[in-house]
């Protein structure tokens, strides 16, 4: 059974493959849910554009009046085109070049997430020789496990990102010889897919213990960045289309220790895009193999390399068969590699050359992780609200 009405799927059959599909209904009542739970508490939220910078998706996104976190140059300058407000734009990342920091700088945006003395050095330098004071955030590592996968957990000691517990004397002392350089928050960011909330209460907990830290040196910190992470549903997409905002908002308003006049800003991405975007592919072969049959598409992890960078799951359904009889397939693309496999084993009604395959839950890391791999065209994408 699939969630696809039957006139959309006739326009799918219609239209080339593989292509991207968006259902900007649910990006909007994702966005609508979100900023009423946000606000209950005068939460800042800033949509991480590295989920996906899609510009007509980005557009959409800022008539809410988010704020954006970026992690190149280039999303700064693509955040800015859009149309949002440069003064809540955050910029991230362990490794900014000069001329993104120079990009960032010239847009006047709301700080820097800094995670090195060696960056603090070099955005001083740079900003004094634009004669501008850079607003930073020192990303702090809480040392929080995110319980999500090793290539998507970032808030250990182990991980490149961030400034130790240990260093942040000599960091302080530091920073009072750059004259270019305004302290204005801190910045925490723990992993990416967590569904288990208690990892999100062990960072409350730590951001504390870094509060107190600061406010025993009588240094003050208006924001507070306590990242994103919240994870989505990929095995039921439709059971569960938005996340549970409520629970995620109400446990930092419980748990975290908010000074008079501070700021608490967030950076979330997949939970707002990811489930209202779908890669629709059709089936090219069916071969059968050994132990299996094989459903080779013509999309491949050209289009969508999380199921090969992180063994990560995608619903996968046939949305023109209606077949009753069921056969396992592994479900494949056509790359040069055998790595390029959505999904092993899979139990799907009889499948044919020419159906149409679903790709579920893609809004996030997909279109914005293509490439052109074996000389593979980017695909198109395609909007409900203009289809």
């Amino acid at each position: 059974m699939t969630s696809f009405p039957k006139d959309l799927i006739h326009k799918f059959t219609l239209t080339p493959t593989p292509f991207y599909y968006y259902n900007m209904e649910l990006l909007d009542h994702t966005l609508q849910n979100l900023r009423l739970e946000s606000d209950r508490y005068s939460f800042e939220v800033h949509y991480a554009l590295k989920a996906n910078a899609n510009s007509h998706i980005l557009k959409h996104i800022n008539d809410f009046d988010l704020g954006a976190d970026c992690v190149s140059g280039n999303e700064v300058t693509r955040a800015v085109e859009t149309g949002f407000n440069s003064e809540k734009i955050v910029f991230a990342g362990v490794g900014k070049s000069d001329e993104e920091i120079k990009t960032a700088l010239a847009n006047n945006i709301h700080s820097f997430n800094c995670e090195s003395m060696q960056e603090l050095e070099v955005i001083d330098q740079l900003a004094g020789g634009m004669n501008k004071i850079a607003p930073v955030a020192l990303r702090l590592n809480p040392n929080v496990s995110a319980n999500t996968h090793k290539y998507i957990t970032t808030g250990l000691e182990e991980n490149k990102f961030g400034i130790n517990q240990w260093e942040l004397e000599s960091i302080i002392e530091k920073l009072n010889s750059l004259h270019h350089i305004r302290l204005i928050g801190l910045h925490f960011h723990i992993g990416s897919q967590i569904t288990d909330l208690s990892a999100f209460k062990s960072l409350c907990i730590k951001i504390n213990e870094f509060q107190q830290w600061f406010s025993q040196r009588h240094i003050a910190i208006p924001h507070l960045n306590v990242g994103g992470g919240l994870g989505i549903d990929y095995h039921d997409p439709d059971g569960h289309s938005i996340v549970d905002f409520a629970s995620y908002f109400r446990l930092f308003h419980e748990f975290l220790v908010v000074y008079p006049g501070q700021k608490v800003h967030f950076e979330l991405g997949r939970a707002i895009t990811a489930q209202c975007g779908s890669l629709i592919s059709k089936v090219l072969y069916i071969k059968k193999g050994v132990n299996t049959h094989f459903m080779i598409l013509d999309a491949g992890m050209t289009e969508l390399i999380r199921p090969a960078l992180y063994q990560a799951y995608h619903k996968i359904e046939n949305i023109t068969q209606g077949s009753a009889d069921i056969q396992r397939y592994d479900v494949v693309g056509p790359i040069c590699e055998s790595s390029d496999c959505f999904g092993k084993s899979i139990l799907m009604p009889l499948t044919s050359r020419g159906n149409l395959i679903a790709i579920r839950s893609t809004g996030a890391y997909g279109e914005v992780m293509s490439s052109n791999y074996n000389l593979r065209e980017k695909v198109k994408a395609y909007y409900s609200d203009e289809f």
